[in-house]
């Protein structure tokens, strides 16, 4: 072999040696972590790594004391959608009583013919669980004269308001296009639906945006012109100042305004902070229902209750976080007097019985109590 190819030789075995050596070095040993470029780099990425995992620790251990030092508070969520996905089963066991959600005003799909079907499923929960939920119906056709009998009706049969309604809607991506939302709180059989009502002590929960201009305008027309009706201000603080809510309460005392703590809370969006809030909140603590909105717009749920119990603790009243925190919404449920229809029925179960009782003076909630109790002992 002459010289020549020796060498060429001798330079393709080190190309070879060479080459699997770069292969074992990046394809085959695991790559180790690129060295920082100073001490100091090192240090700091240490720390922003200690400081991510003790924030979230310490996030939730906030939550869980904050629980431990306001759980003893009756609490009520004034707005939850829980009946969509009928959810509710799981909640109960995995994150009401873990969170000490005592109550829940429960509904499912908003302003749509599907929301019929989950009117039931929020009646059907009621039945079964009568401590725990609070059914309000909204597969109510906006535009439908009709709907009125049918509103009435769930009304007598027991469920304790109207909600969540689509009385106006611009930018939300749920409602702005729901079949039978109106285009403002006087518009369709919204009248119709305040005297109704009016009549049976019920609120309706309406959803409003955006929080200004015409629709507002219309709020108050509706708010002056049936005094005895009560108006809840769907997530009145959602995309809202403070100011604002403090002009409408001041204005109309038959308005209440839902808080959805989570939105404030943990909401980009929001440009308030929870504490932006207190003092109007101090000046009506009559009139403020706190509520999750099911987590709408959050990370989870859980997360909206938390901020509900981080209201309570910003209030630093115990007195005044009960009014907002249950006070308030049970006052709302135990107004209502027992409905034609419920009397009726416990006079049948009395008479089957032979026996009587003075119906006189029973709400709403303890004519339901009865029927659900000893009507199915009954059956």
């Amino acid at each position: 072999m002459s010289q020549g190819k020796k060498l060429l030789l001798a330079c393709m075995y080190a190309i070879v040696i060479i080459g699997a050596a770069l292969i074992l070095k990046y394809w085959v040993l695991p790559p180790s972590d690129p060295a920082p470029s100073s001490s100091r780099d090192a240090a700091a990425t240490a720390n922003e790594s200690k400081v991510a995992d003790a924030s979230s620790k310490d996030s939730q251990d906030s939550f869980d004391n904050l629980v431990k030092r306001y759980g003893d508070i009756p609490l009520i969520d004034a707005h939850n959608h829980s009946a969509s996905n009928r959810s509710y089963d799981w909640k109960i066991d995995h994150m009401w009583d873990k969170y000490r959600v005592d109550r829940v005003v429960l509904f499912g799909n908003v302003s749509e013919p599907s929301a019929i079907q989950t009117d039931q499923y929020a009646w059907e929960a009621y039945q079964q669980y009568p401590e725990r939920f609070v059914p309000f119906f909204s597969g109510i056709d906006l535009h439908d004269p009709a709907s009125l009998d049918m509103v009435k009706e769930k009304l007598e049969q027991g469920y304790f308001g109207l909600g969540e309604l689509a009385a106006a809607s611009t930018y939300s991506p749920v409602l702005a296009n729901v079949a039978w939302k109106t285009e403002h709180p006087m518009d369709g059989i919204f009248p119709q639906l305040y005297e109704l009502c009016a009549a049976y002590n019920a609120p309706l929960l309406l959803h409003i945006d955006p929080p200004n201009g015409m629709v507002i305008a219309k709020l108050e027309e509706a708010l002056k012109a049936y005094p005895d009706t009560t108006i809840i201000f769907a997530h009145s603080n959602a995309y809202n100042s403070p100011e604002n809510i403090r002009m409408l309460l001041e204005k109309y005392p038959n308005l209440y305004a839902d808080f959805f703590a989570g939105f404030t809370a943990f909401n980009p969006e929001s440009a308030n902070k929870l504490v932006d809030f207190i003092p109007v909140i101090k000046d009506f603590p009559d009139r403020f229902l706190l509520s999750t909105d099911s987590g709408f717009g959050l990370a989870a749920e859980e997360q909206a209750i938390e901020a509900m119990y981080q209201m309570m603790d910003a209030l630093q009243d115990r007195e005044l976080a009960t009014k907002i925190a249950s006070g308030n919404m049970e006052r709302l449920i135990r107004f209502q007097k027992a409905t034609a229809t419920q009397i009726t029925a416990i006079q049948k179960l009395d008479r089957d019985r032979g026996q009587q009782r003075d119906v006189s003076k029973l709400t709403k909630e303890e004519a339901g109590n009865i029927l659900i109790e000893e009507g199915t002992q009954h059956q």
